[in-house]
């Protein structure tokens, strides 16, 4: 009988080369962190928000997001966005399907505070003295997303360090008898198979199967679902390289539809998104987040979360029981729970003044 001594372990020479597991080989990466509830690598999708929503501080790494929006807004395309810009600024390639350049010049940019922007006068240089004297208007003409809201001081726009982190796949028009998602799934390969080391991949789909952007015959099941499989392969091939997020427009696709189920049957979360109808005048609402009772923005419309990513594979983490609603201002997206306001005429609750404080009624017999 052979006996070991206590702390000599019994796989020595092994554990000096351990296998990269997810976590160790995550960490590395720019914009990428474990997850607070079991390790898995994920990514923040640019909305903090969202990435509290979601579970794990963010998009778990491997899994996609749909996004279904009612009515003919573009809040959903403000989350995609949202999901690029924070692409670009960790460093990440960023694959956007269907529309042109002109989508990433409205890419919003990094807010900075109000102190970053004071500058001292003894501290400015010599090219800085002479560059004020140009006019405000005129200092960033011909900059990538250099608009005119920019100019007028609104929503700042992304300035892009490498125009190589985003690559734009077009929809190529193909005889009704090909899929048209052929081109983009050999385009989202090749990226991946070219990628030099641990490079993380954010695959952007605004409007999928919008008439604007797809033949009619994209939403043909026999081409769209194949396309969606072959996503969810790609996804499951490596957890550390590749995310996706799509939004596809409820108004042409309603959820009744057998497409559309299946559609959400095959991506890791599903939200819907459903604004306001224009008649209604949410001015006069005053929405409280949790315990606040000051008054907030104006909500635009109610989140519905139908499958969380990872939460809902496991059996799990179906709809939230709790009224979310979203608000959009110019420099963020904030999805939040939704309390009613106090009943008119009920001042004692519109003051603050609750139920807790027994009064001399309430304690006499």
């Amino acid at each position: 009988m052979s006996f070991r001594k206590r702390n000599e372990g019994l796989s020595g020479p092994s554990q000096q080369n351990p296998a990269p597991g997810l976590g160790t080989q995550s960490i590395l990466v720019s914009g990428v962190r474990p997850s607070p509830l079991d390790g898995r690598p994920t990514t923040s999708t640019g909305t903090s928000s969202l990435d509290d929503l979601l579970g794990h501080s963010g998009l778990a790494l491997g899994n996609s997001v749909l996004i279904e929006e009612n009515g003919t807004t573009e809040y959903g395309a403000t989350l995609l966005r949202y999901f690029a810009a924070e692409g670009v600024v960790q460093g990440h390639k960023v694959h956007i399907v269907g529309v042109g350049d002109s989508w990433g010049r409205e890419l919003p940019g990094v807010v900075k505070a109000a102190s970053d922007d004071i500058t001292k006068p003894e501290a400015q240089t010599p090219a800085e003295k002479d560059r004020m004297k140009i006019a405000w208007r005129y200092e960033r003409l011909g900059e990538f997303g250099a608009g005119p809201s920019s100019a007028r001081g609104g929503t700042p726009r992304l300035a892009l360090p490498d125009a190589k982190c985003l690559n734009f796949v077009p929809v190529r028009p193909v005889p009704q008898e090909l899929s048209p998602f052929q081109s983009i799934l050999q385009a989202l390969r090749k990226q991946l198979a070219s990628s030099p080391g641990p490079t993380v991949h954010r695959l952007v789909i605004p409007n999928l199967l919008s008439p604007a952007l797809y033949p009619a015959h994209a939403s043909n099941p026999q081409h769209l679902l194949q396309f969606l499989h072959s996503l969810r392969a790609l996804l499951r091939q490596d957890t550390t390289q590749l995310t996706a997020m799509m939004t596809l427009p409820v108004m042409l696709y309603p959820r009744s539809a057998g497409l559309t189920r299946w559609m959400e049957l095959l991506s890791d979360g599903v939200i819907e998104l459903s604004p306001f109808p224009h008649s209604i005048d949410t001015g006069s609402t005053k929405t409280t987040s949790g315990s606040a009772s000051a008054q907030e923005e104006k909500p635009q419309g109610i989140v519905k979360v139908h499958r969380l990513p990872v939460f809902s594979e496991k059996g799990g983490g179906g709809a939230l029981g709790d009224d979310l609603i979203f608000t959009i201002s110019r420099r963020k997206f904030v999805i939040k729970p939704f309390n009613l306001p106090p009943v008119e005429g009920d001042t004692e609750a519109q003051r603050g003044e609750g139920e807790g404080k027994p009064t001399k009624v309430d304690i006499e017999f």
